[in-house]
């Protein structure tokens, strides 16, 4: 069964080029535009094992987004995504722009894969 991934992210590009990928890497992936969104849809969804999102973004920032999130679900693990940061905050970082590969390699020393 594969793992079940949720990606929030502001860009509707972004966000659909990230989700696609972890598709192909055989991950069931659900996404969010915002913070508020992932995070009723990780208080509804117990089987959410991974949260994948951008640090920038309006209202709330995926920083804050991950702490509120982990409080939710004391096992879910994060992976944050930016531009422009280059501290992931404790949490592991992928910058953008960034490939398959990038993404698939930290999934694997962080989460493991699908």
């Amino acid at each position: 069964m594969p793992r079940r991934i949720l990606v929030v992210d502001d860009e509707p590009m972004v966000l659909d080029v990230t989700a696609q990928m972890l598709e192909d890497l055989g991950c069931e992936v659900l996404t969010a535009t915002n913070a508020e969104d992932a995070l009723r849809r990780i208080s509804d969804d117990s089987h959410i094992e991974i949260l994948v999102t951008d640090i920038n973004m309006p209202g709330m920032d995926g920083r804050e987004l991950a702490a509120r999130a982990v409080h939710i679900h004391k096992n879910l693990k994060v992976i944050v995504l930016s531009g422009s940061q280059v501290d992931g905050c404790g949490f592991p970082l992928v910058r953008k722009p960034f490939s398959q590969d990038d993404l698939r390699q930290t999934m694997l020393n962080h989460t493991g894969l699908c």
